[in-house]
């Protein structure tokens, strides 16, 4: 028996490959097959099956490829409803792997749909369990993400509730829980940077399988403090339930070098979206005006889907040299099919045609302390609620990235804002935005709120508040 975590960390996600006597079984697949395909061809084995643990709402799945390339049978738990061809399973129902079993335990909760696999090894015993979006490291995911759903997310709690004590917690101690997400995902609130455990371990760690917690607390501390879901996630689960086109496809008509005057007339005329991804360093001294940073080397794919409103907005691209694949690619993780190519020579090709350059102003947290020193200035903190609200620059005001498209009239054209964030990714991503939207008081601070407190920028700690 083989088990292998297939972790993707800019998504936070992890797809699991099983292997037993030549044959194999992949859990919550993304959407580039070649992975899963490659793997069992290397051993030798044959894919037979395809458990998906629920409709994935932060990625598209790649179970529709991965199954008209192998013939490998695409299992969903009870209540799931597609528009393309599955085995919808039984509660209960066991699945031969070569050797092992896999059995379907019906866990709803996160979602109706949502179905945890037990893994059964040769010697008949329980081995572990492919827990989806039920059961995290340190978490339990969040009962708001339904497709289309009758229930609550009180209800959906509840549920999820019973499935954790009915059909989770019964499991042995030594049973190795493989969630389908770790930290960084907004699929739970809380989740830990390991990517498994022992069950034994969460019943003694994780703050929803406290053994004492009544079902009234559980629905209390799971539904409390939930963020909204970025607004690509009902949209990313609705893609799962009815169906994806290939990825080839996307990969064929994105992946296109573009000369100059083509990417531009796409850009001017053809309403196409004008996408930076180089490092956020090089997009400050120059980049194609109105366009948007989202640098490649940071949480890409979570940020296009949170920002980028319309999953069909035609896009073209620059991307670091030779990493142009990764970008359609990683695109189309999130549902983002219409990318029409990419700026062939990248900006160096855009100005040696003469083209017209912006820049965006730049400081670093030294210059920020002496502007603070002269007096008042406009501190816009682009971090999270939950990072404002454990400590922050005095003055300064809170505007997360997350959430601009709700809340742009909330940024005043008058003012000069000087835009932080934790590090300086979020904060020029930010800036791009406002500026492609027309405001040009816009300075990042190089470094983000790291850099301003190891330069006397006064700040209060929330968390700390006496100093200590």
């Amino acid at each position: 028996m083989k088990i292998e975590q297939i972790y993707t960390g800019c998504l936070a996600q992890g797809a699991y490959y099983i292997e037993s006597n030549g044959e194999a079984a992949i859990v919550d697949p993304l959407r580039e097959t070649h992975p899963y395909i490659e793997k069992a061809k290397k051993q030798g084995a044959e894919i037979k099956y395809i458990f998906e643990t629920h409709f994935h709402a932060d990625f598209v799945s790649g179970h529709l490829d991965l199954a008209n390339k192998t013939g490998a049978t695409i299992v969903y738990g009870p209540g799931a409803k597609t528009e393309y061809a599955i085995h919808e399973a039984t509660d209960g129902e066991e699945f031969a792997v070569g050797n092992v079993k896999i059995k379907v335990l019906h866990t709803p909760g996160h979602t109706p749909e949502s179905s945890t696999y037990l893994l059964i090894d040769e010697q008949g015993q329980e081995h572990a369990i492919f827990s989806g979006d039920t059961l995290f490291i340190g978490d339990v995911g969040r009962p708001d993400l339904a497709v289309k759903s009758d229930l609550s997310q009180e209800d959906l709690a509840g549920l999820l509730f019973d499935s954790l004590r009915n059909k989770v917690m019964p499991l042995s101690d030594e049973v190795i829980v493989y969630p389908a997400h770790g930290a960084g995902s907004a699929c739970g609130k809380n989740m830990s940077k390991e990517t498994s455990d022992l069950l034994g371990n969460q019943k003694k760690t994780n703050y929803a399988l406290r053994a004492d917690m009544t079902k009234e607390e559980f629905v209390k501390e799971v539904t409390t403090g939930i963020l909204p879901p970025p607004q690509y996630f009902a949209k990313n689960a609705m893609m799962n339930k009815t169906g994806v086109i290939s990825m080839d496809d996307v990969l064929e008509k994105g992946n296109v070098a573009l000369e100059v005057d083509t990417f531009e007339a796409m850009a001017n005329h053809e309403g196409a979206l004008v996408l930076d991804t180089r490092h956020q360093s090089d997009f400050v001294k120059g980049f194609i005006p109105n366009s948007i940073f989202i640098g490649i080397d940071g949480s890409f794919a979570p940020w296009v889907g949170a920002l980028i409103t319309d999953l069909h907005q035609p896009i073209v691209f620059l991307a670091p040299e030779g990493r142009e694949d990764e970008v359609v690619t990683r695109l189309s993780r999130v549902g983002y099919d219409n990318t029409l190519g990419y700026l062939k020579g990248g900006i160096a090709a855009w100005t040696a045609a003469g083209k017209e350059v912006d820049t965006l102003n730049s400081i670093s947290a030294e210059e920020l302390a002496a502007k603070v020193k002269s007096g008042p200035v406009d501190i816009l903190d682009v971090r999270k609620p939950g990072e404002f609200e454990a400590e922050q620059a005095e003055g300064a005001e809170s505007l997360p990235l997350d959430f601009i498209n709700d809340n742009m009239d909330k940024v005043d054209e008058t003012k000069d804002y000087q835009v932080h964030c934790a590090g300086g990714y979020r904060s020029v991503i930010f800036s791009s935005i406002l500026k492609s939207r027309g405001f040009d008081n816009v300075t990042n601070i190089e470094g983000g709120y790291a850099a301003m407190k190891t330069v006397g920028i006064p700040v209060t700690d929330f968390a700390c508040p006496s100093g200590k």
